[in-house]
């Protein structure tokens, strides 16, 4: 069924892969919980969504596309969501949901259509590498924030904490341990850098496990989007295509990016193009859309499935065994609540991955102004707006402007010009 000969891959080996890559991304089942819960998510219900919405992504990857990549929840996507489309729009989690709802089942009919290779094609790889370097450094920010590591200020809005605190050490802990493991190039290093956090947490009386660490899986609020057409009515009621817009593109754009990444790591690519890449964005856009009606943020390709592919996974069986796995920590949830009580834990690996994605900067045409300021404009505003759809808007009004009055307005796409236009418009005249 994987084809392993085919691939030069032996069941052994595709297993041990599977085991690689889960253990360098588990630790979205602790992070996500920890950031929804800011939106007002019960911990429960995103614990048991994100690990639904892993298996879903991961096995449809595995059974109809056969790739050792694995699908979750999307780091950025989250923190976009718990501070800025519920912390700032006024309105409850359930109903921004909906726009997470919404996008996923425009991503699915984008996934069936020539029109995602089109709408891919047609944004600027500038404005992309700006939104990928964007997010990293307002996941970072949120990371720094929640160790304490930076605090509120009356005068210049942001100062260094309390750097003896508790919680500023075991997130500096955590922060040494994780990068000192990346450094040595070992698997799973966040996760594992959790792990030496909790255990001294534990023993200096700052972690309990009252609630012992085994427990069924449960979703307290139920399906939240059990009819797709409330849904579709929130989003205009509450006027969030803005919203539904930029859980869109970043999904595209991640996606794709890391689908690729990963293929032609694994040595997957033909002629430069990836097969079954219908079937492997269905994964994610199928996953997105179900994750959402339990309790979850947009999923993303993970890019850690790299981790599996460097431990020899090349087919569908190292993500079934991710799969498996995922469901085997679903009964471990008093285990996780208690580790994500102490936001110190996690802090670390919101930190870390905004760094990861930093790199995004380096790949920015920053001797051409009309290309360099409309990426600048991205990465500078989405941390200091805590939007990521605002940063995506200016990116988006700017470049065609600049395009225009340097004589360059032949390159710019006919859709960029739309989406320009639609932007400018919402942040213009709608509320925020």
């Amino acid at each position: 069924m994987f084809k392993l000969q085919e691939n030069n891959t032996t069941v052994k080996t595709e297993v041990l892969a599977g085991f690689t890559t889960f253990f360098t991304m588990v630790y979205i089942v602790i992070v996500n919980p920890i950031i929804l819960k800011d939106a007002g998510v019960p911990f429960d219900q995103v614990f048991t969504a994100t690990i639904i919405a892993t298996v879903i992504g991961t096995l449809w990857m595995a059974l109809a596309a056969n790739y050792p990549i694995a699908i979750a929840p999307g780091m950025g996507m989250n923190a976009y969501f718990a501070y800025s489309v519920v912390g700032t729009n006024g309105i409850t989690y359930e109903t921004a949901f909906s726009a997470v709802f919404v996008a996923g089942l425009i991503f699915v009919i984008l996934s069936l259509t020539s029109f995602r290779k089109v709408l891919i094609e047609a944004i600027p790889d500038n404005l992309k590498h700006g939104i990928t370097a964007g997010i990293g450094l307002f996941i970072a920010f949120i990371g720094m924030r929640q160790a304490g590591m930076i605090v509120s200020h009356p005068s210049n809005l942001v100062a260094l904490g309390d750097l003896h605190s508790p919680t500023v050490l075991f997130a500096l802990l955590g922060l040494t341990v994780t990068l000192i493991l990346m450094a040595l190039r070992v698997h799973g290093a966040l996760f594992l850098g959790m792990i030496v956090t909790a255990v001294v947490a534990f023993f200096t009386g700052h972690l309990s496990f009252d609630q012992g660490f085994v427990q069924m899986p449960s979703l307290p609020d139920g399906i939240i989007i059990s009819n797709p057409f409330t849904a579709f009515t929130d989003v205009w009621q509450h006027m969030l295509f803005p919203v539904v817009f930029s859980f869109l593109m970043v999904t595209i754009f991640d996606t794709t990016g890391t689908m690729i990444g990963v293929a032609q790591q694994a040595g997957l690519m033909k002629d430069n193009k990836m097969p079954r890449a219908r079937q492997a964005l269905l994964a994610d856009s199928v996953a997105a859309t179900a994750g959402s009606m339990f309790g979850t943020t947009p999923t993303s390709a993970y890019i850690e499935s790299s981790a599996g592919v460097a431990a020899g996974g090349r087919t569908g069986l190292t993500t079934v065994t991710v799969a498996i796995l995922f469901i085997v920590a679903a009964f471990f949830g008093p285990l996780v609540s208690a580790v994500s009580g102490l936001s110190s834990i996690t802090a670390p690996a919101l930190i870390i991955v905004g760094s990861l994605m930093m790199g995004a900067i380096a790949k920015i045409k920053w001797d051409e102004i009309d290309e360099a300021f409309p990426a600048f404009l991205i990465i500078l505003s989405m941390p200091l707006t805590s939007s990521i759809a605002t940063g995506i808007a200016l990116g988006f009004i700017s470049y065609p402007i600049l395009k225009v009055v340097t004589g360059k307005w032949r390159v710019v796409h006919p859709l960029v010009y739309v989406f320009a236009v639609l932007f400018f418009y919402q942040l213009a005249f709608l509320p925020h």
